[in-house]
């Protein structure tokens, strides 16, 4: 089996990953779960989400490696780019960020590494995987197929893990406020013609 380093942004994501249907086909074996969330936007948020991935890892019997927390550096590798739309040069630079994080620890751990943040429907994992590409011990896995998505909520849901509604920044987070304040259209009922 070869070594992995898994690189989680939260525990439900991370939920659907570490027996996902790749890893077992590519006999990988994930010996590390990588916390690296610098983006979020609060020490507050950075410890809640830390709180379940430990939970994740005890849960799998995976140790848990948290990256420290510093959103400074990580407001300085999107600087210029805090206006950009979700799924945009921000984020792409959000990717290079974390795996970047990921990378110096799996040399360290002698291990290749993949990311979580393929598994959410809302991130381009073709994006990711290009930002993947800067180094070599990097495993493109593409955890949304095959129903990682779906596996990550529902074991979620079973060990009653915090799920937030933002990815973590406090520009994801303004967007998710955004979406969910505007009101749909009245209904009409059917005899309003």
């Amino acid at each position: 089996m070869k070594n992995l380093l898994l690189h989680c942004c939260c525990a439900p994501c991370a939920g659907g990953c570490v027996r996902h249907p790749f890893v077992i086909e590519a006999d990988l074996t994930p010996e590390i779960l990588y916390f690296s969330n610098s983006n979020l936007d609060s020490e507050a948020e950075y410890l809640r989400r830390l709180e379940c991935v430990l939970k994740l890892g005890e849960y799998f019997n995976i140790p848990v490696e948290a990256d420290p927390y510093d959103h400074g550096a990580w407001l300085n590798a999107v600087r210029g780019f805090e206006d950009q739309p979700e799924g945009g040069s921000r984020c792409e630079r959000c990717f290079a960020y974390s795996l970047s994080r990921a990378a110096v620890a799996a040399e360290k751990h002698d291990c290749s590494f993949a990311t979580t943040l393929t598994v959410s429907p809302r991130k381009s994992s073709k994006k990711i995987f290009d930002c993947g590409k800067m180094w070599n011990h990097f495993i493109p896995l593409d955890f949304k197929k095959k129903n990682g998505y779906l596996a990550g909520t529902r074991l979620a849901a079973e060990l009653e893990f915090y799920r937030q509604n933002y990815c973590g920044c406090e520009f994801s987070k303004t967007a998710s406020e955004d979406r969910s304040s505007i009101t749909p259209p009245p209904q009409r009922k059917p005899s309003e013609s």
